[in-house]
Protein backbone atom coordinates (compact mmCIF):
# COMPACT_ATOMS: atom_id res chain seq x y z
CA UNK A 1 0.00 0.00 0.00
CA UNK A 2 2.74 2.45 0.99
CA UNK A 3 4.81 1.57 -2.08
CA UNK A 4 1.79 2.14 -4.34
CA UNK A 5 1.14 5.50 -2.70
CA UNK A 6 4.77 6.57 -3.00
CA UNK A 7 4.74 5.54 -6.67
CA UNK A 8 1.62 7.61 -7.29
CA UNK A 9 3.11 10.64 -5.54
CA UNK A 10 6.42 10.30 -7.40
CA UNK A 11 4.81 9.93 -10.82
CA UNK A 12 2.31 12.73 -10.15
CA UNK A 13 5.20 15.02 -9.20
CA UNK A 14 6.98 14.11 -12.44
CA UNK A 15 3.87 14.87 -14.49
CA UNK A 16 3.39 18.14 -12.62
CA UNK A 17 6.95 19.21 -13.45
CA UNK A 18 6.34 18.25 -17.09
CA UNK A 19 3.21 20.40 -17.33
CA UNK A 20 4.80 23.38 -15.57
CA UNK A 21 7.84 23.20 -17.85
CA UNK A 22 5.55 23.02 -20.86
CA UNK A 23 3.64 26.09 -19.66
CA UNK A 24 6.93 27.95 -19.10
CA UNK A 25 8.29 27.09 -22.54
CA UNK A 26 5.05 27.99 -24.32
CA UNK A 27 3.59 30.90 -22.33
CA UNK A 28 1.65 32.44 -25.22
CA UNK A 29 -1.56 30.48 -24.53
CA UNK A 30 -1.57 31.42 -20.84
CA UNK A 31 -0.83 35.06 -21.62
CA UNK A 32 -3.57 35.24 -24.25
CA UNK A 33 -6.12 33.78 -21.86
CA UNK A 34 -4.92 36.08 -19.08
CA UNK A 35 -5.42 39.14 -21.27
CA UNK A 36 -9.19 38.57 -21.40
CA UNK A 37 -9.96 39.31 -17.71
CA UNK A 38 -7.36 42.11 -17.59
CA UNK A 39 -8.87 43.82 -20.63
CA UNK A 40 -12.39 43.40 -19.25
CA UNK A 41 -11.28 44.87 -15.93
CA UNK A 42 -9.78 47.94 -17.60
CA UNK A 43 -12.66 48.27 -20.06
CA UNK A 44 -15.43 48.17 -17.47
CA UNK A 45 -13.61 50.42 -15.02
CA UNK A 46 -12.40 53.15 -17.36
CA UNK A 47 -14.93 53.01 -20.21
CA UNK A 48 -18.17 51.77 -18.65
CA UNK A 49 -17.42 52.41 -14.97
CA UNK A 50 -18.97 55.86 -14.82
CA UNK A 51 -22.25 54.70 -16.33
CA UNK A 52 -22.48 51.34 -14.55
CA UNK A 53 -21.63 52.69 -11.10
CA UNK A 54 -25.05 54.39 -10.98
CA UNK A 55 -23.58 57.49 -9.41
CA UNK A 56 -21.57 55.63 -6.75
CA UNK A 57 -18.27 56.49 -8.40
CA UNK A 58 -15.66 54.59 -10.37
CA UNK A 59 -13.78 53.41 -7.26
CA UNK A 60 -16.94 51.87 -5.80
CA UNK A 61 -17.62 50.03 -9.05
CA UNK A 62 -14.01 48.83 -9.16
CA UNK A 63 -14.47 47.28 -5.71
CA UNK A 64 -17.69 45.63 -6.88
CA UNK A 65 -16.12 44.36 -10.10
CA UNK A 66 -12.85 42.82 -8.88
CA UNK A 67 -14.21 39.67 -7.14
CA UNK A 68 -16.05 38.68 -10.31
CA UNK A 69 -13.00 39.35 -12.49
CA UNK A 70 -10.82 37.22 -10.21
CA UNK A 71 -13.09 34.20 -10.59
CA UNK A 72 -13.46 34.89 -14.29
CA UNK A 73 -9.66 34.69 -14.46
CA UNK A 74 -9.88 31.09 -13.23
CA UNK A 75 -12.41 30.23 -15.92
CA UNK A 76 -10.18 31.79 -18.54
CA UNK A 77 -7.02 30.06 -17.33
CA UNK A 78 -8.43 26.53 -17.23
CA UNK A 79 -9.32 26.75 -20.92
CA UNK A 80 -5.59 26.28 -21.44
CA UNK A 81 -5.86 23.05 -19.46
CA UNK A 82 -8.54 21.71 -21.78
CA UNK A 83 -6.35 22.59 -24.77
CA UNK A 84 -3.28 20.99 -23.17
CA UNK A 85 -5.10 17.75 -22.32
CA UNK A 86 -6.60 17.52 -25.81
CA UNK A 87 -3.18 18.14 -27.37
CA UNK A 88 -1.62 15.37 -25.29
CA UNK A 89 -4.38 12.98 -26.34
CA UNK A 90 -4.25 13.80 -30.04
CA UNK A 91 -0.45 13.89 -30.40
CA UNK A 92 0.08 10.41 -28.98
CA UNK A 93 2.08 11.22 -25.86
CA UNK A 94 -0.65 9.71 -23.67
CA UNK A 95 -0.45 6.46 -25.67
CA UNK A 96 3.28 6.40 -24.94
CA UNK A 97 2.69 7.03 -21.25
CA UNK A 98 0.25 4.11 -21.16
CA UNK A 99 3.04 1.74 -22.21
CA UNK A 100 5.36 2.94 -19.43
CA UNK A 101 5.52 1.68 -15.86
CA UNK A 102 3.95 4.78 -14.34
CA UNK A 103 0.90 5.28 -12.14
CA UNK A 104 -2.05 5.71 -14.49
CA UNK A 105 -3.78 8.44 -12.51
CA UNK A 106 -0.63 10.56 -12.28
CA UNK A 107 -1.15 11.84 -15.84
CA UNK A 108 -4.41 13.56 -14.95
CA UNK A 109 -3.22 14.60 -11.49
CA UNK A 110 -0.24 16.39 -13.05
CA UNK A 111 -2.57 18.37 -15.32
CA UNK A 112 -4.95 19.22 -12.48
CA UNK A 113 -2.38 20.35 -9.93
CA UNK A 114 -0.48 22.30 -12.56
CA UNK A 115 -3.67 24.02 -13.68
CA UNK A 116 -4.66 24.96 -10.13
CA UNK A 117 -1.21 26.48 -9.54
CA UNK A 118 -1.42 28.44 -12.81
CA UNK A 119 -4.93 29.63 -11.92
CA UNK A 120 -3.80 30.90 -8.53
CA UNK A 121 -0.83 32.69 -10.09
CA UNK A 122 -3.12 34.22 -12.72
CA UNK A 123 -5.49 35.45 -9.99
CA UNK A 124 -2.54 37.02 -8.18
CA UNK A 125 -1.42 38.82 -11.36
CA UNK A 126 -4.90 40.12 -12.15
CA UNK A 127 -5.33 41.09 -8.50
CA UNK A 128 -2.07 43.06 -8.71
CA UNK A 129 -3.45 44.94 -11.72
CA UNK A 130 -6.62 45.69 -9.75
CA UNK A 131 -4.59 47.00 -6.80
CA UNK A 132 -2.48 49.12 -9.16
CA UNK A 133 -5.59 50.88 -10.49
CA UNK A 134 -7.05 51.49 -7.04
CA UNK A 135 -8.72 48.38 -5.60
CA UNK A 136 -8.52 48.11 -1.80
CA UNK A 137 -9.90 45.52 0.61
CA UNK A 138 -9.93 47.33 3.94
CA UNK A 139 -12.69 45.19 5.52
CA UNK A 140 -10.87 41.85 5.16
CA UNK A 141 -8.81 40.46 8.03
CA UNK A 142 -6.50 37.46 8.10
CA UNK A 143 -9.35 34.95 8.40
CA UNK A 144 -11.26 36.55 5.54
CA UNK A 145 -8.17 36.47 3.30
CA UNK A 146 -7.53 32.81 4.17
CA UNK A 147 -11.16 31.95 3.42
CA UNK A 148 -10.98 33.88 0.14
CA UNK A 149 -7.81 32.02 -0.84
CA UNK A 150 -9.42 28.69 0.04
CA UNK A 151 -12.46 29.53 -2.08
CA UNK A 152 -10.26 30.49 -5.04
CA UNK A 153 -8.30 27.21 -4.81
CA UNK A 154 -11.47 25.14 -4.45
CA UNK A 155 -13.13 26.93 -7.37
CA UNK A 156 -10.01 26.45 -9.50
CA UNK A 157 -9.94 22.74 -8.63
CA UNK A 158 -13.60 22.31 -9.62
CA UNK A 159 -13.28 24.11 -12.96
CA UNK A 160 -10.01 22.33 -13.72
CA UNK A 161 -11.57 18.88 -13.46
CA UNK A 162 -14.40 20.01 -15.74
CA UNK A 163 -11.84 21.42 -18.20
CA UNK A 164 -9.88 18.14 -18.13
CA UNK A 165 -13.04 16.26 -19.07
CA UNK A 166 -13.69 18.71 -21.90
CA UNK A 167 -10.15 18.22 -23.16
CA UNK A 168 -10.44 14.44 -23.08
CA UNK A 169 -13.62 14.34 -25.16
CA UNK A 170 -12.39 16.90 -27.71
CA UNK A 171 -10.83 15.60 -30.93
CA UNK A 172 -8.31 18.44 -31.17
CA UNK A 173 -7.06 21.57 -29.42
CA UNK A 174 -9.38 23.91 -31.33
CA UNK A 175 -12.44 21.88 -30.36
CA UNK A 176 -11.26 21.80 -26.74
CA UNK A 177 -10.97 25.60 -26.70
CA UNK A 178 -14.47 25.95 -28.13
CA UNK A 179 -15.96 23.38 -25.75
CA UNK A 180 -14.48 25.18 -22.74
CA UNK A 181 -15.71 28.61 -23.83
CA UNK A 182 -18.71 28.54 -21.40
CA UNK A 183 -16.19 28.85 -18.56
CA UNK A 184 -15.59 32.42 -19.79
CA UNK A 185 -19.16 33.16 -20.86
CA UNK A 186 -20.85 32.12 -17.60
CA UNK A 187 -19.31 34.99 -15.57
CA UNK A 188 -20.82 37.42 -18.08
CA UNK A 189 -24.23 36.01 -17.14
CA UNK A 190 -23.65 36.32 -13.39
CA UNK A 191 -23.52 39.11 -10.82
CA UNK A 192 -19.91 39.86 -11.75
CA UNK A 193 -20.69 43.12 -13.58
CA UNK A 194 -24.15 44.21 -12.38
CA UNK A 195 -26.33 43.31 -9.37
CA UNK A 196 -28.96 40.64 -9.85
CA UNK A 197 -31.84 42.99 -9.06
CA UNK A 198 -30.92 45.15 -12.07
CA UNK A 199 -31.44 42.22 -14.48
CA UNK A 200 -34.75 41.35 -16.17
CA UNK A 201 -36.98 39.32 -13.87
CA UNK A 202 -37.07 36.28 -16.16
CA UNK A 203 -33.26 36.18 -16.29
CA UNK A 204 -32.52 36.57 -12.57
CA UNK A 205 -32.98 32.85 -11.68
CA UNK A 206 -30.55 31.90 -14.46
CA UNK A 207 -27.92 34.28 -13.12
CA UNK A 208 -28.59 33.44 -9.46
CA UNK A 209 -28.39 29.66 -9.61
CA UNK A 210 -25.34 29.15 -11.81
CA UNK A 211 -21.94 28.33 -10.22
CA UNK A 212 -20.25 31.72 -10.61
CA UNK A 213 -22.79 33.97 -8.86
CA UNK A 214 -22.69 32.41 -5.35
CA UNK A 215 -18.89 32.14 -5.54
CA UNK A 216 -18.61 35.78 -6.61
CA UNK A 217 -20.97 36.97 -3.87
CA UNK A 218 -19.06 34.94 -1.28
CA UNK A 219 -15.71 36.34 -2.40
CA UNK A 220 -17.24 39.83 -2.50
CA UNK A 221 -18.47 39.40 1.06
CA UNK A 222 -15.08 38.16 2.30
CA UNK A 223 -13.10 40.98 0.65
CA UNK A 224 -15.57 43.86 0.97
CA UNK A 225 -17.62 42.94 4.03
CA UNK A 226 -20.94 42.64 2.17
CA UNK A 227 -23.66 40.20 3.21
CA UNK A 228 -22.87 36.61 2.20
CA UNK A 229 -26.02 34.83 3.38
CA UNK A 230 -26.58 31.43 1.81
CA UNK A 231 -24.05 32.09 -0.94
CA UNK A 232 -21.18 30.62 1.09
CA UNK A 233 -22.48 27.07 1.41
CA UNK A 234 -24.02 27.19 -2.07
CA UNK A 235 -20.63 28.14 -3.54
CA UNK A 236 -18.89 25.32 -1.67
CA UNK A 237 -21.60 22.87 -2.77
CA UNK A 238 -21.16 23.92 -6.40
CA UNK A 239 -17.38 23.53 -6.14
CA UNK A 240 -17.53 20.08 -4.54
CA UNK A 241 -20.23 18.92 -6.95
CA UNK A 242 -18.37 20.12 -10.04
CA UNK A 243 -15.09 18.67 -8.79
CA UNK A 244 -16.65 15.24 -8.18
CA UNK A 245 -18.50 15.36 -11.52
CA UNK A 246 -15.36 16.40 -13.38
CA UNK A 247 -13.25 13.75 -11.66
CA UNK A 248 -15.69 10.91 -12.41
CA UNK A 249 -16.16 12.11 -15.99
CA UNK A 250 -12.45 12.57 -16.66
CA UNK A 251 -11.30 9.30 -15.15
CA UNK A 252 -14.02 7.28 -16.89
CA UNK A 253 -13.18 8.80 -20.29
CA UNK A 254 -9.44 8.45 -19.72
CA UNK A 255 -9.72 4.81 -18.64
CA UNK A 256 -11.69 3.75 -21.71
CA UNK A 257 -9.92 5.90 -24.31
CA UNK A 258 -7.92 3.57 -26.58
CA UNK A 259 -5.50 6.28 -27.75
Amino acid sequence: MSSSLSLAVRDSSTMLRRNLLHARRYPSLTLNLLLTPVMLLLLFVYIFGGAMSAGAGRSAYLAYLVPGILLMTIGSTVIGTAVSVSTDMSEGIIARFRTMAIHRGSILVGHVVGSVLQSVMSVVLVGAVAVAIGFRSTDAGVLEWLAAFGLIVLFALALTWIAVGMGLVSPNAEAASNNAMPLILLPLLSSAFVPLHSMPGWFQPIARYQPFTPAIETLRGLLLGTHIGDNGWIAVAWCVGLAVLGYVWSTSVFDRDPK
